[in-house]
């Protein structure tokens, strides 16, 4: 079931080319500093499965902490499109409203993953 997807930032300067092998999968949110601030659904692929093929010199790379991962917006509209997660620095999560044709609020209860906030607990759910 392996599809290449489109994804844009809001004004169109960063576009990116993702292999999704099993369709879109590994759906969650991040607890981490940033990410439970930013509020995105994403979805992981492997590194060689994303290509930036518009506007590599438009995006703007934030770290901190570790400085393990790499989290890339548009420097324009300032909307953010991917990250090198640092759990697995081999995969990118993906802002998944940033891809082509999905909705991500059409998405219920989407897992949340432990990014790291409070590495001494389990993984948080949903559960209220």
């Amino acid at each position: 079931m392996s599809e290449v997807r489109t994804a844009t930032c809001h004004c169109g300067a960063i576009e990116l080319s993702i292999q999704f092998d099993n369709g879109l999968e590994n759906i969650r949110r991040c607890d981490c500093s940033l990410c439970s601030r930013k509020g995105y659904v994403m979805a992981s692929v492997p590194v060689e499965n994303l290509q930036v093929t518009k506007g590599q010199d438009t995006l703007s790379l934030y770290q901190w902490g570790t400085n393990v991962a790499e989290h890339y917006f548009c420097s324009q509209c300032g909307v953010y499109t991917h990250h090198r997660r640092r759990s697995n620095p081999k995969e990118y999560g993906v802002n998944i409203a940033c891809l082509e044709g999905v909705h991500p609020l059409q998405y219920q209860n989407v897992p949340i993953g432990n990014g790291g906030m409070n590495d001494e607990l389990p993984p948080l759910t949903n559960k209220a």
